[in-house]
């Protein structure tokens, strides 16, 4: 019996599917005189133990001074110890305290054009300080002004400010670099002695971990809150149909927690908070930037005020697992267009190619793909393994500069539809019609 969507309660109360459960939206909060939008995102920092007692099988070694199983000498334990939650009242606190002198408040101004006229509104968010000397990293989304309906225009930015914890001063900042691929953002404000935050290591996070987060949701200044680590490596798209690998935590994200931290037990930051489902009967669903993925992003923007990425020149359609069942297809990418000009016309890769491996690595949809790619370096020779005609061959590619008036041209919107069947008379390359 198949129990993909089949959920089971101890009492009888029914629960009712949200109209619209994937609804992702961001954590901006904007404030207009005839206008409040709001989308969820956000920094999560809390713990919680709602439990009388706890075992020492603590996972994780905290940075500062408590019990845990990893402090135990083994050889000498003779008996299992139970210990209260007095033992560990001090570690929320004590993450708290390490983090949020590195968590900022953003607010951003400009002008709104409407039915109306001309007004100004404003939109808050969160950032995380990464030096000493005043960088701080942000979401694109936070501090970009593009947003319009047939009711109102936002246009540029005129006003970009930052208030520091325990700090009532605000301080003008400037935009260094933004990366709308990644959603992250850095800026600056002129000011020396600011306590950085302490990076961690996202590959080394595991499902079930406690996690806190910190950041400024609904006009509510650096709050704190707490969860567990619900699942790493969850794609979701936002509601432009970007797709993030993300850390998905139920840590509460609300409107203006966009920018912040999510971070470990150790007061590492592990993530900076980004997304949220939305809708009626959905809680507890956010998601963050895993941190190992943006220093690449962090560092370029720093030193060039924009990220350059290796360029294959493709453009390319997912076989998911019904389409490779229903065609006795592959799964992998199919190549729906190769760029003039461009490493991929250059390697001899064909439009309806298969590409099933990217050095070695299987490959099922163009996000994967393009995340393989990121972790080599323009100038890097690759090989892809694609399926051709029936036959696998190995053909290696040198990867290129990205073109300026190409914007991540590898990745294009994957259809989720699936074509219906063909009759039997039809011929095998007809499935191509689809994929090109």
């Amino acid at each position: 019996m198949d129990n993909k969507n089949e959920f089971n309660y101890s009492n009888e109360n029914h629960f009712r599917k949200s109209e619209n459960p994937n609804k992702v939206g961001f954590g901006k909060t904007i404030f207009i005189p005839f206008l409040s939008g709001i989308c969820g995102a956000g920094l999560i920092v809390g713990i919680c133990f709602g439990i009388p007692q706890i075992k020492e099988k603590l996972i994780g070694e905290p940075n500062f001074s408590i019990p845990t199983y990893s402090t135990i000498n083994k050889e000498e334990k003779t008996e299992d110890k139970v210990y209260t939650i007095s033992d560990f009242s001090e570690v929320g606190p004590t993450v708290a305290a390490k983090v949020l002198p590195s968590i900022v408040g953003i607010e951003v101004s400009y002008n709104v054009n409407s039915f109306w006229g001309t007004s100004t509104g404003t939109a808050t968010g969160s950032g995380i300080i990464i030096s000493e000397d005043g960088y701080i990293i942000t979401n694109n989304h936070v501090i970009s002004t593009e947003s319009s309906s047939s009711y109102y225009e936002i246009t540029k930015s005129t006003g970009l400010k930052v208030k520091l914890y325990g700090d009532d001063k605000e301080y003008e900042a400037k935009v260094i670099g933004t990366d709308s691929y990644t959603d992250i953002a850095v800026i600056k404000i002129d000011a020396t002695g600011l306590i950085p935050a302490t990076l961690g290591n996202s590959d080394e996070v595991r499902v079930g971990e406690y996690t806190m987060a910190i950041g400024n949701p609904i006009g509510m200044d650096f709050t704190v809150t707490q969860g567990i680590i619900s699942a790493i490596n969850r794609e979701v798209s936002s509601n432009d149909g970007t797709v993030y690998v993300a850390i998905q935590t139920d840590a509460a994200i609300n409107s203006g927690n966009s920018g912040g931290a999510l971070v470990n037990l150790k007061g590492e930051l592990i993530g900076v908070n980004t997304l949220k489902i939305s809708g009626s009967g959905v809680e507890g669903i956010g998601f963050a930037i895993p941190v190992n993925s943006i220093t690449d992003v962090i560092e370029q923007l720093i030193d060039h005020q924009n990220v350059t990425r290796p360029f294959i020149g493709i453009t390319g359609q997912a076989i998911n697992s019904e389409v490779a069942e229903l065609y006795s297809l592959p799964k992998g990418i199919s190549v729906q267009s190769v760029i003039k000009d461009s490493p991929a016309e250059k390697a001899g890769i064909k439009q309806g190619d298969i590409i099933i491996k990217f050095e070695n690595t299987e490959v099922t949809s163009v996000p994967e793909l393009n995340r393989l790619r990121n972790n080599y370096k323009i100038g890097d020779t690759v090989t892809l393994t694609i399926l051709r005609k029936g036959k696998e061959e190995n053909i290696q590619i040198i990867l290129g500069k990205e073109p300026e008036n190409i914007e991540d041209s590898d990745e294009i919107t994957e259809q989720n539809n699936i074509p219906n069947k063909k009759n039997e008379s039809e011929t095998s390359d007809s499935i191509w019609d689809f994929f090109r």
